[in-house]
């Protein structure tokens, strides 16, 4: 017993907070690392900067390929039991998120998703410099994603909806928008809370793969939302798909901001990220949102 307290009172010490799983964490003694800078130049100097950035281009361009690929695929089938279902198709989504957050998380951050860094942008994790830098990747990567897709099987693509988000007959348009706001905010609050040094150093005795629950998620949300919106909760999933599909009808619900995109599938999400960064920060993790301190 005594060796099992000083081992407690080891960890005591090394992390603060510690404290057992129920209880709340208050520490005054914790220190927060220091939010990242609204605006630096310096970074645009940087090779980390630019490989960072190429890695969001290729992880988006890959998780378009796979999915929009697996989606073509449920499309064509005569009969759906010859295919994924729509549980294969939450799977493609989920899964790839898995497996690419694993992938670049090192190099980037694994965003692979505007509303996912709008959200860490607003909680000080990245700055506005490299914010934008990863959405116009991200954005160009889901392009060249959905464009490949549509040179293996031209005719297909066209007449199956090239995977393009619209709001499924007999919703609304604001019932599309929740939907998008509800699905972003469950998987932007896993990323913060699956990627959270505090909790990390707090539960180290409850090992986790950051990226397996910010996938499972994606794959819950999928499940929910497909019939409605065909799920969104990716900006840039959403404007590639629409982009290279171009059909008028998968314009419906989008605006002119430099292009012309689906304003549910930017809003909804952008809405649901800047939800969950509020709450997580203030609320669980009851940080004002100032750089003082």
């Amino acid at each position: 017993m005594e060796g099992k307290e000083e081992d407690v009172k080891v960890g005591a010490n090394k992390y603060s907070e510690r404290q057992p799983l129920g209880t709340s964490a208050q520490s005054k003694d914790y220190k927060e690392a220091p939010p990242a800078p609204f605006f630096e130049a310096g970074e645009l100097h940087s090779w980390s900067f630019w490989r960072a950035g190429i890695a969001e281009f290729m992880a988006t361009f890959l998780f378009l390929y796979i999915t929009v690929l697996t989606v073509m695929g449920y499309s064509r089938a005569n009969s759906k039991c010859s295919t994924v279902g729509v549980q294969g198709i939450a799977w493609a989504f989920g899964g790839m998120i898995f497996a690419l957050v694993y992938c670049t998380a090192g190099i980037s951050g694994g965003h692979i998703n505007p509303a996912v860094t709008f959200g860490l942008f607003l909680a000080r994790k990245l700055s506005l410099t490299r914010a934008v830098f990863y959405i116009v990747m991200q954005c160009l990567g889901a392009i060249c994603g959905a464009g490949v897709v549509k040179g293996f099987q031209p005719s297909l693509f066209e007449t199956k909806g090239g995977g393009a988000n619209v709001v499924a007959h007999g919703y609304t348009k604001g019932d599309g928008l929740g939907a998008e706001i509800i699905g972003t905010f469950v998987l932007v609050y896993t990323v913060f809370s699956a990627t959270d040094a505090k909790r990390n150093a707090r539960d180290s005795h409850v090992p986790i793969l950051a990226p397996l629950p910010i996938g499972f998620a994606v794959f819950l949300v999928h499940l929910a939302t497909i019939p409605i919106t065909g799920t969104g909760i990716n900006p840039a999933r959403s404007l590639g798909a629409a982009i290279v599909y171009n059909k008028e009808h998968a314009w419906d619900d989008h605006f002119f901001f430099v292009l012309k995109m689906q304003w549910i599938f930017w809003v909804g999400p952008f809405i649901g990220a800047a939800l969950a960064a509020l709450y997580h920060q203030v609320i669980i993790r009851a940080i004002p949102f100032k750089s003082g301190n």
